[in-house]
């Protein structure tokens, strides 16, 4: 197991530099905008596709609202809710008191009176405040009820690192939520990713936890005419091969998938042929598809931003190794991840303490037996 850190980012929260691109985050992600073939000419930043769903789902179903810190008047404090406020109105788009647990628990009892919230955490950090809420009071009470009370909420916002905001400010709580039944739990990392997947959260019975990046926010990407479509959606429970290989698989959720991406482009110079899987979904956990794509590859490598010690890596390799793909494996799995340390704020160890492009190379060419 391997743990180390990546890039520049953007400013500490709340301040106004980081509601736009940087120069550094556009060059960081340069290499996502190649993806756009002649059938995807439509390009779309994160941002927009997180605003586009909740617009399209508020204009289908009047009983949809957001609420959370600074949604309505400010816009958002990524701007994600931007304009929403002018044409929903105050009703529908709800600034709260800075009290997590108070409005996620008007976000739960208005979803179990029939409503579909959408409760927006300026940071899952702050989410910390609303555990009991997001866990019990959600999580539960759609199966204590035998089914009669569901709970149609999402609790969404900026999940993982982004750039100096110390370590309360920095954790994955993927494999937080990701261990509790009744959360389905869900990690998007293109612009298709977020439209598709929050428009299927919103629609569906359970309460999901919507895990975004802080760092995609502002990148685009390439959308197909079909997510363009006001009916785009997504599945929950299911990853998506963004690449196709044959030597080794990497598997990733969000901002990870961009490093096993570039990663991939750095192997196949070698001649490597890589898999990158994007999870999308934490749980349910699509472990059938990773399970083919290493009967195929012989070899996996798992990516993610969270600390080491039972993290999503740590149950994909654990499923893996109960399946029958460990008959197929021709090396242990590998994982790279974050340090197992609270996330310095010093910029030079920050800088050390997430997974980086060069680190995944490294370890894709361990798992081949190649060192060099």
């Amino acid at each position: 197991m391997v743990s180390r850190f990546a890039l520049s980012r953007l400013a500490p929260v709340l301040t106004p530099a980081r509601f736009s691109s940087s120069a550094v985050s556009r060059r960081a992600f340069r290499g996502i905008r190649s993806y756009a073939t002649s059938d995807n000419d439509h390009q779309m930043t994160v941002r927009d596709a997180l605003n586009v769903a909740m617009e399209e789902e508020m204009l289908r179903d009047d009983t949809v609202f957001i609420l959370g810190e600074e949604v309505a008047r400010y816009n958002g404090a990524y701007k994600v809710t931007k304009g929403l406020m002018d044409k929903f109105g105050e009703k529908r788009v709800v600034d709260t008191p800075i009290t997590e647990m108070g409005f996620a628990g008007l976000a739960v009892g208005a979803a179990m009176q029939g409503l579909r919230p959408i409760c927006e955490f300026m940071t899952f950090n702050f989410a910390m405040q609303a555990i009991d809420q997001i866990v019990n009071s959600a999580g539960k009470t759609y199966y204590m009820s035998g089914g009669n009370v569901p709970c149609p909420v999402v609790f969404r916002g900026p999940n993982g690192a982004a750039s100096g905001v110390g370590a309360q400010h920095s954790q994955d709580y993927a494999a937080w939520y990701g261990s509790i039944p009744g959360l389905k739990v869900v990690s998007p990392w293109s612009a298709e990713d977020c439209k598709g997947l929050l428009k299927s959260a919103i629609r569906d019975p359970n309460p999901v936890v919507f895990l975004e990046n802080e760092m995609l926010y502002g990148v685009s990407f390439p959308m197909s005419q079909e997510a363009m479509s006001d009916d785009f959606l997504i599945p929950i429970g299911k990853c998506k091969v963004e690449r196709e290989g044959t030597d080794v698989t990497l598997v990733a959720h969000s901002k990870m998938v961009t490093h096993s991406m570039e990663a991939a482009e750095a192997l196949a110079k070698e001649g490597i042929s890589a898999e990158v899987v994007n999870l999308r979904s934490i749980r349910p956990l699509d472990i059938e598809t990773i399970i083919k794509s290493v009967k195929k590859t012989n070899r996996l490598v798992i990516v993610e931003g969270g600390f080491p010690a039972f993290g999503v890596g740590s149950e994909i390799c654990a499923q893996i190794v109960e399946s029958e793909a460990f008959d197929y494996l021709d090396a242990p799995v590998e994982r790279v991840t974050g340090a197992d340390v609270p996330t310095p704020y010093a910029t030079n160890l920050e800088s050390l303490a997430f997974p980086d492009t060069p680190l995944i190379v490294k370890v894709a060419k361990r798992a081949l037996y190649r060192t060099n």
